[in-house]
């Protein structure tokens, strides 16, 4: 294998750039051609950043021929959800109104992270009007398609996010996650997805969508890139006031240690019910193998689950009231709709919804003195076909598509857990996706046992390959 090749990892492209076994440029011209050839298939990218990918590339091919700092991520190509600034472009947010809004003036904090760390930014992408959906299915820039299947959603609302990593377009990408947003997809798209702990990757720069639960965080085809590529994302930003005044504490380095001392638990309940048999099963292979059999409840987590989605449509509604009344006819039918509903929500309900939040972090808070990590399904099914507006459950349950894609990603988002998303193979020819879940800032966690079921063959990320 070649590090120009789709299936090269982040690590291994940092390396061979690190030490001029190959070029940067050479890396990133690899991805823009694959970029080029598929992406008409696959619609990842609402803007390809080529000649500033290329320039950037070439100067960290100088700074290595004259001995200076490489950076962990040395040449790695990435792509960004076009919610984050990228300076120069113009920050879409998935919408037709943001199209008038000048040019970003500088880059979000995350993605100036990866920078410095050495990655190439090639491109934005395609996502949810407002990140507020689970399809990415997008009125104004059509749908992001699934690449194991281009008849099916890659999910949302970090679709693009998930579909290029995928496909193998680039090794690593950026997305944002309210409900599920960078969880969603990367189950459907079998790659692997970490939302940190709410306040542990800073926001600046990026659009939100509902503040008191929106999140960043990362994608990659192994565990491994994505522990790095988090490690160079974490730390205090002065500049989101709900950022950790907490010092980065790297995981990539603990990826080794194994699992012994964590206890691990399934979680049962809400977490077992509404999901084909297969999400409930790749649970329990998981489980298996990490030698878990410990069930865990979380009272209400079904409450905790509509809450959350009361609260994310009243703060959203508020974010665009303005546009909604002068400009109704620019947005997606869909995302107006819910937007609408939104604003008609009672304050006392959204007190409520936020007393309620407390409530069950307390509970949570309470189970995971007891336990390190939980596993859950991260989606009930597989992805499902472009334009379905309902699927039927094998037990016969019809149920929405869209909103029933967050049943078991929402209640953790509610509270700010970290929850890492691994991709693991269904009985059919699509992904499904283990979810495992922490007590705040405990990511190592999630990563030791990410890399355990990695290294055990049970989780994987391989490349979707286009159809012949």
């Amino acid at each position: 294998m070649s590090v120009l090749d789709e299936d090269a990892s982040a690590l291994e492209i940092a390396g061979a750039v690190a030490t001029r076994r190959v070029s940067a440029r050479a890396v990133v011209a690899a991805a823009l051609e694959r970029i080029g050839k598929r992406d008409a298939e696959l619609n990842c990218f609402t803007a390809v950043l080529g000649d500033r990918a290329l320039g950037d590339a070439e100067r960290i091919d100088r700074v290595i021929a004259g001995g200076g700092p490489a950076g962990p991520l040395a040449g790695v190509p990435f792509a960004v959800k076009n919610l984050f600034d990228v300076a120069g472009v113009t920050t879409l947010a998935g919408s037709r109104i943001y199209r008038e809004n000048p040019p970003a003036a500088r880059d979000a904090t995350a993605v100036a992270a990866l920078r410095r760390a050495g990655a190439v930014l090639v491109g934005c992408l395609n996502m949810d009007e407002y990140a507020f959906g689970f399809t990415t299915e997008n009125t104004h820039y059509g749908p992001t398609r699934n690449p194991h299947d281009p008849t099916r959603i890659a999910g949302g609302s970090s679709g693009g996010s998930a579909a290029v990593v995928a496909a193998g377009l680039v090794p690593l990408s950026l997305g944002s996650d309210t409900n599920g947003s960078i969880r969603v997809p990367a189950s459907l798209c079998g790659v692997f997805g970490l939302k940190p702990t709410y306040g542990r990757v800073s926001r600046a720069g990026v659009v939100l969508f509902a503040g008191s639960l929106d999140h960043v965080g990362p994608f990659a085809r192994s565990v491994r890139d994505l522990a790095v590529a988090f490690d160079a994302l974490q730390g205090p930003d002065p500049s989101d006031p709900v950022c950790a005044e907490r010092p980065a504490e790297p995981c990539a380095g603990t990826l080794d240690g194994g699992i012994a001392g964590l206890r691990i638990g399934i979680a049962g309940d809400h977490f077992a019910q509404l999901a084909e048999p297969a999400a409930l099963e790749a649970v329990e292979r998981a489980a298996r193998a990490l030698g878990a059999s410990r069930r865990v409840t979380f009272p209400e987590a079904h409450r905790a689950r509509f809450a959350a989605a009361l609260i994310t449509s009243s703060e959203g509604a508020h974010a665009h009231l303005d546009n909604l009344k002068r400009r109704a006819a620019d947005f997606d039918p869909r995302t107006r709709d819910r937007f609408r509903a939104g604003a008609l929500i009672p304050a006392s309900h959204y007190l409520h919804a936020q007393r309620f939040r407390a409530w069950f972090q307390a509970r949570a808070r309470d189970i995971f003195r007891d336990v390190d990590v939980v596993l859950t399904p991260t989606t009930p099914f597989p992805a499902p076909p472009i334009g379905a507006p309902t699927t039927t459950l094998v037990a016969g349950v019809e149920v929405p598509l869209r909103g029933h894609l967050g049943v078991f990603t929402q209640p953790w988002s509610f509270i700010g857990l970290p929850a890492l998303s691994a991709p693991i193979a269904a009985p059919g020819p699509l992904p499904l996706g283990v979810q495992l879940v922490a007590a705040p800032f405990r990511e190592e966690g999630l990563f030791r046992v990410a890399a355990r079921l990695e290294k055990d063959g049970v989780v994987a990320a391989p490349v979707a390959s286009a159809r012949a």
